[in-house]
């Protein structure tokens, strides 16, 4: 199966932090990444209950790293965008199509969870994979940190053993600057160039690329790009 790391993002209280540590271990996982939290004290400790391993052993990461270190990352969020003119928060899906996805990794998958305030920044989601959100009411639709973690525990339990290895971190980010570049070389007008890369990331993210798949993608961009300059070689020869 997959390894999936429960990641929080600047949690503000110490109990949701231990709280959090308890439903992990409630479904078996162990996994706990902090990036900025608050000060961790007795609270914590009580909320975690007999899940204190978990605490002990969680790990301080930045965003940066996070996104290095993984190769899968899927940002759970409760804002969803309205129109798909706004790609930052959707596509979007359920915790069940999240298990789905994800099921068939052989790598190391985080699952994000930003404050209890405000959630995720654009800046913090628009690298994510996957973007999930929990349907709630509209009554009142704000889940507790703790219990929105439970959530996508429980549906991401006792997952099958993964059966393929996927480009990692760093693979994908040489093909994204490649991608990049190649939009300049075709006049990709800059001011839609954020909104672009933002949809490629989901569109490949959802595909979980295989390292051969990456490479056949770089391989269609070098053969293009090698006609673009052999076409304006020409074209400056018969001027």
């Amino acid at each position: 199966m997959p390894e999936i790391s429960i990641v929080l993002v600047e949690p503000l209280y110490e109990g949701n932090v231990g709280f959090t540590a308890r439903v992990m271990k409630n479904f078996g996982f162990t996994r706990l990444v902090l990036v900025n939290p608050c000060a961790l004290g007795d609270d914590a400790i009580m909320r975690a209950s007999h899940a204190r391993d978990v605490l002990d052993n969680a790990r301080r990461m930045t965003i940066e790293e996070v996104y290095t270190e993984f190769d899968f990352v899927v940002a759970t969020t409760g804002e969803v965008s309205k129109s798909v003119c706004t790609p930052m928060r959707m596509p979007y899906y359920s915790p069940a199509e999240v298990r789905e996805i994800v099921g068939d990794i052989d790598g190391k998958v985080a699952i994000l969870f930003g404050r209890e305030n405000w959630g995720l920044a654009n800046t913090e989601l628009k690298r994510a994979n996957l973007i999930c959100t929990i349907p709630t009411s509209e009554i009142y639709p704000i889940l507790n940190l703790s219990h929105a973690v439970g959530i996508l525990c429980y549906e991401l339990a006792n997952l099958p053993r993964g059966t393929y290895p996927l480009a990692s971190p760093i693979e994908m980010d040489s093909l994204y600057r490649h991608i990049d570049a190649f939009l300049d070389r075709i006049d990709h007008p800059d001011f839609k160039r954020e909104n672009t890369m933002v949809m490629i990331r989901r569109i490949l993210g959802r595909t979980k690329l295989t390292i051969r798949e990456a490479s056949t993608l770089h391989g269609l961009m070098r053969r293009t790009e090698w006609h673009l300059d052999n076409t304006e070689q020409r074209t400056g020869e018969t001027e």
